[in-house]
């Protein structure tokens, strides 16, 4: 791993950028899991798929954490919104047309 200041050709910044990537998606997918856990709860205690005021917590969290990290809040905001409509719409699949879903309760 280098630091972004140690890169000196492109070579050296995209295979950072690449491993960065990795990082990334390993993640996301860790919270994907994460996503379908909350609907297997969700499903045993009554809840639908979208709670707004924990979507809008969310969207405040990452915005605190954008600009903690110098980064563009607005930005950051956009792509977890899109996140979170992935989200939801992974556990309204998985909680099934009445909300619920046969989790072997």
């Amino acid at each position: 791993m280098k630091r972004p200041e140690n890169c000196e050709t492109m070579q050296d910044v995209r295979v950072e950028i690449d491993r960065l990537d990795g990082a990334l998606v390993h993640l996301l997918a860790q919270r994907a899991g994460y996503i379908d856990r909350a609907a297997q709860v969700k499903a045993q205690v009554g809840l639908p798929a979208r709670i707004d005021a924990r979507v809008e917590e969310v969207v405040a969290n990452v915005r605190r954490a954008a600009e903690a990290e110098g980064l563009d809040p607005d930005l950051v905001e956009t792509v977890w919104r899109q996140l979170i409509e992935w989200s939801i719409a992974r556990e309204e699949v998985a909680l099934g047309p009445n909300g619920l879903k046969d989790w072997d309760l």
